[in-house]
């Protein structure tokens, strides 16, 4: 049987570029297309690498009529919260209206499997303590609304098209390749973990948004995901969406919840440093607390996290930092 090939769109990210070696590590040939616009060239080893945008029609009709593709993996999205708050335009045409000329050119070359790199921000503030995918959708920034309308696009384009997907709804992505290979720069890193990390080699203080929420210290509380079992879902749901031929979404997460003063003492028990915080407003666009129920994903695609230690997470992301950038 010859290998399935996936492209990954955004392959060269934080996330994208661990999913593309686990694939490659799973058997799968993987050809990454990202712009670099916020991340650097992958290595050699990565497999394939294009450089242009999921936005160009062009490249993407040359692209899927020069190789055979069997399903397409999208990370090519912005994710900045504070960003789409400040800047709405540039989050709808890069997350949405890009993402439908990637699906448009999908159709034309016949190709309908689609694996989505989804949020938690697409339900906005939990009405329930642990959030199912039943919950009600209502994002409260412009970022987790455009995760939403692409959803909605998924759902349509299944129904008038037979484009099948799988969209998994991370909650926060953390940690690093166990393996210590791919090594990453948190520069550009809006996650709060890589940007505590890099606050140590800077010295620079990290800005605390809002410490009077109605949670246990007052900090937002977030469910933390190793970018490892992101992974293997991503696998499973491919595998699942092969087999059943029926569109998915999922939540993954650990159904635990850490505030942000918790992950501040995870990280300084960790490194052995102490970081220096400045405590500040509110950011808007934030909901306080966001934790996962991903009892679907458990028990649907048989997925268990490997690595749910808030711990280790921080020392995978501490290991694999680059520290010369």
């Amino acid at each position: 049987m010859p290998q399935p090939t996936l492209l990954i769109t955004g392959g060269a990210g934080f996330i994208g570029s661990y999913v593309n070696k686990f694939a490659q590590q799973a058997g799968y040939r993987t050809i990454i297309l990202d712009n670099l616009s916020r991340s650097r060239r992958p290595p050699k080893t990565a497999g394939q690498f294009i450089q242009g945008d999921i936005g160009d029609a062009h490249l993407l009709d040359h692209l899927f009529s020069q190789m055979h593709i069997d399903a397409v993996m999208h990370f090519a999205a912005w994710i900045d919260v504070g960003e789409s708050v400040r800047d709405p335009s540039r989050y709808y045409l890069n997350n949405v209206i890009h993402t439908h000329t990637l699906l448009e050119s999908m159709l034309k070359h016949d190709i309908k499997n689609f694996i989505f790199s989804s949020s938690a921000a697409i339900y906005g503030y939990p009405h329930t303590s642990l959030i199912d995918e039943t919950h009600p959708c209502d994002p409260i920034n412009p970022y987790g609304r455009s995760k939403l309308m692409i959803e909605h696009m998924l759902q349509d384009f299944d129904h008038a098209y037979g484009l099948k997907s799988c969209s998994l709804r991370y909650f926060n992505a953390a940690g690093g390749d166990p393996e210590g290979k791919i090594r990453y720069s948190s520069h550009r890193a809006t996650n709060l973990i890589p940007r505590l990390l890099r606050s140590l080699e800077t010295k620079d203080p990290i800005y605390l948004f809002g410490t009077d929420y109605d949670t246990i210290d007052g900090t937002c509380i977030r469910d933390y995901i190793h970018i490892h079992d992101l992974a293997q879902a991503h696998l499973l749901g491919l595998e699942q969406l092969w087999q059943t031929h029926q569109s998915q979404a999922y939540n993954l997460g650990n159904g635990k919840g850490y505030s942000v003063w918790e992950v501040i003492h995870a990280v300084e028990q960790v490194t052995g440093h102490q970081v220096p915080v400045i405590e500040t407003a509110r950011r808007p666009g934030d909901p306080p607390i966001l934790v996962a129920d991903s009892r679907k994903a458990l028990q649907k695609l048989r997925w268990v996290p490997v690595y749910p230690s808030l711990e280790k997470m921080i020392e995978h992301a501490w290991q694999v930092l680059d520290h010369a950038t």
